[in-house]
């Protein structure tokens, strides 16, 4: 698996709970039809383990497609621009990454 790993934290005037709810309800609809988008998993941050250097992040999505060759599709498409088109200028912070996914420990 590729995946596309993104960090966010809520605009500001939003509420943690507001921002969290758009994003596994609202801002999910537009972004389910990605093309080749195998999983999609999304944790939301409920305490930050090093307060100094971990807080102000509301949630995080690891969005995984077979190949980065998978994911470059998926941003050229009409459907990706949809779901940054949603986001708009909505604020807050984000980081957003690439990689190879390996399996450190398996499920069971």
């Amino acid at each position: 698996m590729y995946n596309l790993i993104v960090l966010a934290s809520k605009p500001s005037g939003w509420t943690h709970e507001q921002f969290i709810t758009w994003w596994r309800g609202e801002h999910a609809d537009v972004t389910y039809p990605l093309p080749g988008l195998r999983r999609w998993l999304h944790t939301e941050v409920l305490e930050a383990m090093d307060e100094h250097r971990s807080a102000g992040w509301d949630g995080m999505s690891v969005l995984s497609f077979d190949s980065k060759e998978a994911l470059d599709a998926a941003l050229a498409s009409d459907e990706w621009k949809r779901a940054v088109a949603h986001v708009g200028a909505m604020g807050g912070r984000s980081i957003i990454v690439g990689g190879d996914e390996r399996v450190m420990v398996a499920e069971g």
